[in-house]
C-alpha cells in the first residue's frame, strides 16, 4: 500500500513537472512570437524583402553645364552597361561560346567572363561604361549565338551614363570633373552636385527560394530622374580669348607655376572668364596634363612614382585664381591710394618726395625704390604712374595701421569672396593677426603690396569695386539652375557686401589708373580708341610652395575697361616667369592683358573712340583703284594722304598693292600696276623684333614696305617691337603693310 501511494505521488508530481514543463515551453515560443510579431516585425519583413528581392541602381542623368549663351561645356552621353543571365546558360560548352565572344568585343579576360557564366542568377554586369559602337557589336552577337547555337536570354544591354566634357581642357578650373561613380570631385560639378546628380531609379528583380533571380518578367523598374541644369557667367568667346593669351604668355615667359586671368563684370559680380593654364582635362582628370611634368614623372623610381603622380594631380586640380594666395605687390597700390583719398588724407595736388630710398620712421633701414635715382616730386597720381614705393609709404604712415587695416577689410582681402567655386582660400596677413600682428615695418612694406599674401579673385574683385562707384560685389560663376524642361529653379542675384569707398574716390582713382596706361608704367595695356585702367605688379615670392627662400617673382596687371562707364575688370597673373626672359608685371602680364582686351571689348560690343591724338596716328584704309584711269587714281590715293609708285607705261590701273580695303598707316605707299606683264619687285620680310618704333620704321623704308604699329606707344620709356604678322625671310611684293606690335620694357614694380 505504501509503494502504491509513493508510486502515485511520482506519477503525480511527474504530471505536473510535465505541465509546467509544457507550459513553459509553449509560453517561451508564444513570447518568442509575440516578440518577432511586435517588436522584430519592420526587420524581419525588410529581410524577408531582401530574400525575395534583388535591387539593382540605375544611374541618374547628371544635369548638362552650359556657357551664358547656352553652349554645351558639360554633358553626359548615352554609354551602356554589358549584363549577362549566367542562370539560362545551362552547358559549360554555352558557358565558354558567351566567354569567349565577350572577351573579344570588350577587351575583357575571358576567365574573368566565364567565372561570371557560371553564377546562378539572372543579373550579373561583365563591362560598364561602353560605347554604342561596343553595345551595338554586343547585340549582333547576342542575335549570332542565339541563331547558331540556340543560346538565348543571356546577354543585354543597359542605358548608363558618361561624363563628356565637349572642349577637353577648357574652363577645366571652373568645371571641374567627376568620379567613377559621377559624383563631383572639383569645380562647379562639386559645388553644385546635390543640383546636377539627380535622383537614381531602382530595378527589383524577384529571387525564388534559392536566392536565383528570375527571369527579365518579373521585374520591376523605377525611372532615375534627371539632375538639373547649370548655366554659368562664363562666356566660350571670351573663354577661349584668355586661355589663349595666358597659354602664349606661359610658354613665351616660360613660366614655372603657372598662370592665370580672370575677368569680371563689375556692375554684378559675374565671372565672365577664369583661365587657369597647365591644368587639367577632365575628360582624362588622373592623367598629368604638362608632358613634361609626365616625362619626369616617369623617370622616377618606380617606388617613387605613386607619391609623386598624386602629388601632381592635386597640383593639376587645385584652382590657382581661388585656392593659392599670393603677395599682390603694386597692383595693391589702388587700394592704398584709394584709402589715403577716401580719409581726406591726401588730395590730388598733394605732394610727395622721392630721392630713391625711404626710411619709413626714425632707425629703420632705407628701403629703395624701384627706379635708385628717385622720382623727386610727384602728385599722388604721379606717384601711381611711376609706381613709387617711397611715396606709397608716406601714404602708408598718413594712415596708420588701424586704417589700413580698415580698407584692406573693406575691399574684402580680409575674409573669402565667397565665390560658388570649392576650395577658397583665407588671405595671410602678417602672421593673421589682423592689425595686431602687423609692426612699422610691416605697415611700410603693405603700402606698396608686400609681405601679405590675398587670392587672385580677392584682387580682381577689389579692382571691380574701384570701377563699380566702390561697391563691392560678391563674384559668382553660376547664373540659373534650370530643370529638364526649360523651368528656372534657382536664379542667382548680384550680391553688393559694402561700399568700400565713395564713388567720387572710386572715380579719381580710375582717371589715375587710366593716366598710367596712357603715359605711365602701364602703358603695354594700351589699346587705341579704347581707354584702359590698369596698374602693374612685380612681387617678391620671399619663400616657394615649401616654405623655401626664394628670389622668385609673380607677374601682375590688373585693370578696367572702359575707363568712362567700366564693365569688366581683368586680372593677368603669372607665377615664377624665368627672370633669364623677364618678370616685371608690364613685360610679361601686361601684353596678355591687352591682347584680350583687344579681342573681348568689340566682342562686347564697345565701340572706339579715338582721341585726335590717336586719330592722327591711326592708319587709313586704301581704296578699289583697279579699273580706272591712272590720273584719277593718283589724285585719290594723294587726297588719302598715301604715296604712290608706278610701275608700267600704261594709262590705266590693271592691279594694286596693298589690294583694296586694306589697312595702310598714313603716309603709307600703294603700288599701281599699269600693265598686264608688269613685273612684280619682291622682297624678304626682315626681322623687326627689339626694334624701336623709329628703328622699325627706317628699316621697313630700307626694304620698301609699309608699317603698320600696334600695342605700345607711350610716352615714357622705350618700345620694342615683340611680334610682326608676316615671319622673317617671307618673299612679299614691295609695299606690302607689316603690322609690327610693340611692348614696352621697362622695370617698373
Amino acid at each position: 500500500m505504501a509503494k502504491k501511494g509513493a508510486a502515485a505521488k511520482l506519477w503525480h508530481r511527474s504530471i505536473i513537472l510535465l505541465v509546467i514543463i509544457i507550459v513553459l515551453g509553449f509560453g517561451v515560443v508564444a513570447g518568442r512570437l509575440l516578440y518577432l510579431q511586435t517588436y522584430m516585425s519592420e526587420e524581419l519583413q525588410q529581410k524577408a524583402v531582401e530574400q525575395q528581392l534583388a535591387d539593382t541602381t540605375l544611374s541618374a542623368k547628371r544635369g548638362n553645364i552650359y556657357d551664358r549663351n547656352g553652349n554645351i561645356l558639360a554633358q553626359s552621353v548615352t554609354v551602356w552597361n554589358v549584363v549577362i543571365a549566367p542562370a539560362n546558360l545551362k552547358t559549360d560548352k554555352s558557358r565558354q561560346i558567351v566567354a569567349r565572344g565577350l572577351s573579344e568585343i570588350l577587351d575583357v579576360d575571358k576567365n574573368e567572363i566565364y567565372e561570371k557564366t557560371k553564377q546562378n542568377n539572372y543579373y550579373s554586369v561583365v563591362k560598364r561604361k561602353v560605347d554604342t559602337d561596343v553595345k551595338d557589336k554586343v547585340l549582333k552577337f547576342a542575335s549570332k549565338i542565339y541563331k547558331e547555337n540556340k543560346i538565348s536570354g543571356v546577354i543585354t544591354t543597359i542605358e548608363d551614363y558618361k561624363r563628356y566634357y565637349t572642349h577637353d581642357n577648357f574652363a577645366a578650373d571652373v568645371l571641374g570633373f567627376v568620379g567613377a561613380d559621377a559624383q563631383g570631385l572639383a569645380g562647379v560639378e562639386y559645388e553644385y552636385d546635390d543640383y546636377l546628380n539627380g535622383k537614381s531609379g531602382r530595378l527589383v528583380v524577384a529571387q525564388n527560394a534559392l536566392g536565383t533571380e528570375l527571369p527579365y518578367q518579373y521585374e520591376q523598374k523605377v525611372e532615375a530622374t534627371d539632375g538639373y541644369n547649370i548655366t554659368l557667367t562664363i562666356d566660350e568667346n571670351i573663354q577661349s580669348i584668355m586661355e589663349k593669351y595666358v597659354r602664349e604668355t606661359i610658354k613665351e615667359f616660360n613660366v614655372a607655376n603657372r598662370g592665370c586671368a580672370i575677368m569680371m563684370n563689375v556692375k554684378t559680380g559675374a565671372i565672365l572668364g577664369f583661365a587657369c593654364e597647365d591644368s587639367f582635362n577632365p575628360n582624362d582628370p588622373f592623367q598629368i596634363a604638362n608632358e613634361t611634368i609626365r616625362k619626369e614623372l616617369d623617370e622616377l623610381p618606380e617606388e617613387e612614382q605613386d607619391q609623386a603622380y598624386a602629388e601632381a594631380q592635386e597640383r593639376q586640380w587645385r584652382n590657382k585664381g581661388v585656392s593659392d594666395t599670393y603677395v599682390p605687390g603694386s597692383v595693391y597700390k589702388m587700394v592704398t591710394a584709394s584709402a589715403v583719398l577716401s580719409e581726406g588724407l591726401v588730395k590730388e595736388d598733394t605732394r610727395f618726395s622721392c630721392s630713391g630710398a625711404y626710411s619709413p620712421y626714425e632707425g629703420a633701414s632705407p628701403i629703395p625704390c624701384w627706379n635708385t635715382a628717385g622720382h623727386g616730386v610727384q602728385t599722388i597720381s604721379e606717384a601711381l604712374c611711376n609706381s613709387c614705393n617711397p611715396a606709397f609709404m608716406q601714404m602708408g604712415f598718413m594712415l596708420g595701421r588701424e586704417k589700413f587695416y580698415e580698407y584692406y577689410v573693406a575691399f574684402g582681402m580680409s575674409e573669402r569672396t565667397g565665390i560658388d567655386l570649392p576650395g577658397e582660400s583665407d588671405d595671410y596677413f602678417f602672421n593673421n593677426g589682423g592689425v595686431h600682428g602687423m609692426q612699422l615695418m610691416d605697415l611700410a612694406v603693405a603700402s606698396f603690396g608686400q609681405n601679405f599674401k590675398i587670392t587672385p579673385i580677392q584682387m580682381v574683385t577689389a579692382c571691380a569695386a574701384i570701377a563699380n562707384n566702390g561697391k563691392l560685389m560678391q563674384p559668382y560663376v553660376v547664373s540659373q539652375i534650370s530643370d529638364s524642361e526649360g523651368n528656372v529653379v534657382k536664379t542667382t542675384e548680384p550680391t553688393v557686401k559694402r561700399q568700400a569707398v565713395s564713388a567720387e574716390v572710386a572715380k579719381s582713382i580710375c582717371s589715375m589708373l587710366e593716366e598710367n596706361v596712357i603715359s605711365g608704367g602701364a602703358t603695354n595695356g594700351y589699346i587705341a580708341g579704347y581707354r584702359i585702367g590698369a596698374k602693374t605688379g612685380t612681387s617678391q615670392k620671399i619663400v616657394d610652395e615649401n616654405g623655401n627662400p626664394t628670389d622668385d617673382y609673380i607677374a601682375s596687371f590688373c585693370g578696367i575697361a572702359p575707363c568712362d562707364d567700366p564693365e569688366i575688370a581683368l586680372l593677368c597673373y603669372f607665377d615664377t616667369p624665368d627672370p633669364e626672359i623677364n618678370y616685371y608685371g608690364s613685360t610679361v602680364s601686361g601684353p596678355c592683358f591687352r591682347n584680350i582686351l583687344s579681342e573681348v571689348l568689340p566682342y562686347l560690343g564697345i565701340e572706339k573712340v579715338y582721341s585726335d591724338d590717336e586719330s592722327g596716328k591711326l592708319d587709313t584704309t586704301t581704296k578699289a583703284y583697279v579699273g580706272i584711269d591712272l590720273e584719277d587714281a593718283k589724285k585719290q590715293i594723294e587726297d588719302d594722304g598715301l604715296n604712290y609708285q608706278v610701275v608700267g607705261e600704261g594709262s590705266s590701273v590693271v592691279a594694286q598693292n596693298p589690294i583694296a580695303y586694306t589697312k595702310i598707316p598714313k603716309d603709307g605707299t600703294v603700288v599701281l600696276y599699269t600693265e598686264d606683264n608688269s613685273r612684280k619687285k619682291m622682297v624678304k620680310v626682315p626681322d623687326f623684333k627689339n626694334c624701336t618704333i623709329s628703328e622699325a620704321n627706317n628699316l621697313a623704308a630700307e626694304y620698301n614696305l609699309n608699317l603698320s604699329i600696334e600695342g605700345s606707344q607711350g610716352s615714357e620709356g622705350v618700345s620694342y617691337a615683340k611680334s610682326q604678322n608676316i615671319q622673317p625671310g617671307t618673299p612679299v611684293e614691295e609695299y606690302t603693310v607689316i603690322t609690327v606690335t610693340f611692348n614696352q620694357d621697362n622695370s617698373i614694380m
